[in-house]
């Protein structure tokens, strides 16, 4: 900028004016993605290997210990959502990136204060015995909290991240590039934590493997941190929540009035709660939601401003209003189809548990480690996408898959996974019953392999379609709670199986805490039902929806967000 004034002297007031401008940019990206992976590392130190911590450090028996690590897991889940409105109205990302990195990193520190100090946890339980020391209120408390603030400042930073990623960059191609290697930071850092860390916990220690959590934590803020000067920040607007609030009142309050064909009777300008889009004319979908921004006598100021704002919406509210109606029902049909990976991720992991997880005579893989292999079946699968049968998938129909397709085939492949999942079991429990008294089944864990990589495809397929298909979609004041829609389903589907869980434990005799003596194989045959079923839901709701932010289509009449094959997304 230096060499410019110099050169063009006459303009260096307006480039200096204009320097937080022009801020942003791919110099952002290494310390998006450096963040990304230094925070994923640390979640992943505390958070893959949850479910062995709370068995042997705290006595926590193994059922009890999936449905709780399936509650923190949802809890995780849901919280990206409140940072994601928090920071589209009213800090924005940067402030809710920095201060949830904060809290993470408190909350880590409290957990591996449990593993150093003997007194923060109870005695292990006498080897052949049940008997335990119980549990102190103290115990409870310091490690509740820790779980708690972690997992709080997990969903201010990864999917906040995200947009201020993505908002650091103009085009639809840049950002669709920017989100490709965004989440193979994730993933890669995740594989990291799942096999390295998870493996130095089982044999080292949980305080080594928290500690490396701690230090994960602190590299990611750092990172985060030092690209401050370069970042550009866009300013929040408001909650962009109270405007859509505002259509459900005013179309109530002016439930009786008559609906009017002609442009000038609705208001299209007038408070801040316009957003850069500007609809012309009310669409016909929905048409009694049109009401609220139909003008009636006392709704305008003499100077053309709304008078009152819970009684005249903008048309433009009242369409974004209107999208999010229409995307509801696809969104829906995503719950029942992260319920049973949710599921089946920390039931694995007890089957992993029974089984021989021996690589050779020296070498023996950790429990929590195996689902590590989701994450690498997720990277090459997708690198074979976009690369291969997205490019013969435009050469077959002429145009690249859409978001709708990408999900559907997500569909197909879940059910298959867990068809795959139940005879892997039934195997894993004859071998059980054939050796009966036996604390480890003479079964390899590599059986589980199959299923987990069908996750891993099934994953590289329906995660990229989804956040394309909600980037796409969603009001552009909505674009981080857009990105967070993802975890908003995950969330709300690791508490559907965890009370899924409870209901087959209190109806049926397929679930007790030692699984050589249950039938897992029936959940998993009850899953492939519920995947069934909700796929022929999907069909109808993929058939009836019509895209509605269909911009920057190119010659052959693709959309833009679709030239790159696939975004990435855990």
């Amino acid at each position: 900028m230096e060499n410019g004034s110099r050169s063009h002297t006459g303009e260096s007031q307006i480039i200096s004016s204009d320097s937080s401008s022009r801020r942003g940019g791919w110099i952002t990206f290494p310390f998006i993605i450096g963040a990304i992976m230094g925070l994923s590392l640390a979640v992943g130190g505390w958070l893959s290997n949850l479910i062995v911590f709370l068995i042997q450090e705290f006595n926590v028996k193994s059922i009890d210990a999936a449905q709780i690590a399936n509650v923190v897991n949802g809890s995780s889940c849901f919280f990206p959502v409140i940072g994601a409105i928090i920071a589209d109205s009213f800090f924005g990302p940067f402030l809710v990136i920095s201060i949830s990195s904060c809290i993470s990193l408190l909350g880590i520190v409290f957990l591996a204060l449990t593993t150093t100090f003997d007194s923060l946890k109870p005695q292990s339980c006498l080897i052949g015995s049940e008997i335990c020391q119980p549990t102190s209120t103290l115990q409870y408390t310091i490690l509740y909290t820790g779980i708690a603030l972690a997992s709080i400042g997990l969903g201010g930073t990864r999917f906040t991240l995200a947009t201020m990623g993505a908002n650091q960059l103009d085009k639809p191609k840049n950002q669709a590039t920017f989100f490709n290697w965004y989440f193979i930071g994730i993933y890669f850092a995740s594989t990291v934590a799942l096999t390295v860390i998870v493996y130095i916990e089982d044999n080292v220690g949980f305080k080594w493997g928290f500690g490396l959590a701690v230090a994960g934590n602190v590299i990611g803020l750092v990172i985060f941190l030092s690209g401050t000067r370069f970042y550009h920040f866009n300013k929040p607007q408001g909650s962009p929540f109270v405007g859509l609030a505002r259509v459900i009142v005013a179309t109530t309050w002016k439930r009786n009035l008559p609906l009017s064909s002609e442009s000038k009777d609705y208001c299209y300008y007038g408070h801040e709660g316009v957003t850069n889009r500007v609809a012309t004319t009310p669409s016909r979908s929905f048409s009694f939601l049109n009401r609220a921004a139909q003008k009636a006598e006392g709704d305008i100021k003499p100077d053309g401003t709304i008078a009152k704002p819970w009684r005249l919406c903008t048309v433009q509210q009242v369409e974004d209003f209107k999208t999010l109606i229409r995307i509801m029902p696809l969104w829906s049909t995503t719950i029942f189809l992260s319920t049973p990976i949710g599921i089946q991720g920390s039931l694995t992991i007890l089957q992993a548990l029974t089984m021989d997880r021996h690589l050779g005579p020296h070498f023996q893989i950790p429990a929590g480690s195996v689902v590590a292999v989701i994450l690498v079946s997720g990277i090459i699968f997708l690198a074979l996408i976009d690369r291969l049968l997205c490019p013969m998938w435009k050469k077959l129909t002429g145009h690249f898959p859409t978001p709708l397709q990408r999900i559907g085939l997500g569909h197909v492949l879940n059910v298959f996974t867990m068809a795959v999942s139940a005879l892997v079991e039934s195997k894993r429990l004859k071998f059980s019953q054939d050796h009966p008294g036996a604390t480890t089944v003479p079964m390899l864990a590599l059986w589980l392999f199959p299923q987990l990589v069908l996750v891993g495809v099934g994953e590289a397929f329906h995660f990229p379609g989804q956040v394309s298909l909600y980037y796409q979609e969603f009001p552009s004041s909505l674009k981080s709670t857009a990105t967070a829609m993802i975890s908003l389903v995950i969330g709300i589907a690791f508490y559907l199986g965890t009370g899924l869980i409870n209901l087959v434990q209190k109806v049926t005799r397929w679930l007790p805490d030692n699984i050589n003596n249950g039938r897992l194989e029936n959940v998993y045959w009850m899953l492939v039902v519920i995947g069934v079923v909700n796929f022929g839901y999907y069909l109808v709701c993929a058939k009836l929806y019509k895209y509605q932010n269909v911009q920057d289509t190119d010659a052959d009449g693709s959309l833009e967000s679709d030239k790159k094959c696939c975004f990435f997304f855990f």
